[in-house]
């Protein structure tokens, strides 16, 4: 990985590039998205306040750019516009994920605003529930949905393994701009990404003490006893799966116990580290990218910014992602709502509202984030994060109740 140049001459590796800058950019940002959950965790999302592109090109009724700061002076999305798909029509029953669910309602209703003859039936719950339930209502031959909607690749994984899916077409998949986003015989479709990293707070760390590599930090002595953790988050667990899927077990099961005795603390949720992280009661601590921006978005001032470990668990972006359920008589709407759900105007709203990672070329994440390319991502068949048990009894024996 290159090193990057600063202002003042210093090299900066490429995963420090938030370093004063994104999650900075963050200060201003108007309409406050409120606390947001993509775990199933107890916060609840507000409306946000978006407005419209301010770029050239045509637009659609509706407004999918978020408001603010980070969202001034971004160009005009590349990919492909709404204006030049096929209308949507028709009743879509829809299984979606919790936690994110209050982001990803207002997208759809967006959509039916656009589209008369379109409207979505709704069933939400934790993502993992509603796997477990395609799979069994599949297998008993009475599916309820026409499409599931998830906030993580685990849940995708585990419907994909019990072969309760329609594969997607190929025109539908074929906006991802990265192999890895879509899953075995287009089984699913990414349609918003997430990054694990380390917020950190500047007052108490500077970048450098923070370690390439996730394996290292419970050795670390400026991270003893400074760091938090939420072990029931359902992030938290696919980020175990990868590290037991890229080292192995008992590795991995030696890690948590290492990072337990080295006094990391235990909260309800990622949102609470990165808060934690901001007052200065943790100097870091582990959760998506997209906590740190929010927390900034609240407290302008806090000290907080990001880093990224490299090619490692610590590294793994994940995805929410869409994917047909078998059986369905609804398989070309379901095509054609994941193509809107990739088209120019939904990543620029999942990357401008949530701070999601947008799937698609011709849309850069906000501010300074670096891109998934930059970010060295571990090569990891997201669909086996399905195998969770595994993880959760693994983190039994660590001492680390899931």
């Amino acid at each position: 990985m290159e090193d990057e140049v600063d202002s003042h001459g210093r090299s900066v590796s490429r995963r420090r590039l938030l370093q004063g800058g994104a999650v900075l950019g963050t200060a201003s940002v108007a309409g406050c998205f409120g606390m947001f959950s993509d775990d199933g965790g107890n916060s609840t999302p507000q409306n946000a306040n978006v407005s419209d592109f301010r770029g050239t090109g045509p637009l659609v009724e509706g407004n999918f750019r978020g408001s603010g700061r980070l969202a001034q002076g971004r160009p005009y999305p590349g990919g492909t516009s709404i204006n030049d798909l096929p209308d949507l029509e028709g009743d879509l029953a829809l299984y979606i994920g919790g936690g994110e669910g209050g982001i990803y309602t207002n997208l759809i209703n967006k959509l039916e605003s656009i589209y008369p003859d379109f409207s979505v039936q709704p069933s939400s719950n934790d993502s993992a529930s509603l796997a477990q339930s395609i799979v069994e209502e599949v297998n008993a031959g009475a599916s309820q949905a026409d499409m599931f909607w998830s906030i993580d690749a685990s849940s995708l994984g585990y419907v994909a393994d019990n072969d309760a899916y329609e594969s997607l077409s190929d025109e539908a998949v074929a906006p991802v701009g990265n192999a890895q986003f879509v899953g075995d015989d287009n089984a699913w479709a990414g349609v918003a990404g997430r990054a694990r990293a380390v917020p950190y707070n500047t007052n108490r760390l500077s970048a450098s003490d923070i370690p390439n590599k996730v394996q290292q930090f419970p050795e670390s002595s400026a991270l003893q006893g400074t760091m938090g953790w939420a072990p029931t988050y359902g992030a938290f667990k696919s980020f175990v799966t990868a590290m037991r899927l890229i080292q192995n077990k008992e590795t991995t099961r030696q890690w948590l116990v290492d990072m337990r005795e080295a006094g990391t603390e235990r909260y309800g949720n990622e949102y609470a580290v990165s808060q934690n992280v901001a007052n200065g009661s943790l100097a870091a601590g582990f959760a998506n990218h997209y906590y740190a921006l929010r927390v900034k978005n609240q407290r302008p001032n806090a000290p907080l910014e990001l880093a990224f470990t490299e090619g490692d668990a610590g590294a793994l972006v994940n995805i929410s992602g869409a994917m047909k359920i078998k059986g369905t008589d609804k398989g070309e709407l379901v095509d054609n709502f994941v193509r809107h759900l990739l088209s120019a105007e939904a990543q620029e709203f999942f990357a401008t509202v949530s701070f999601s990672y947008p799937m698609i070329e011709g849309v850069e994440p906000v501010g300074d984030l670096p891109t998934v390319g930059e970010l060295s991502p571990p090569d990891i068949d997201l669909s086996r994060l399905s195998n969770v048990q595994d993880t959760i009894e693994l983190m039994e024996s660590a001492n680390v109740s899931p």
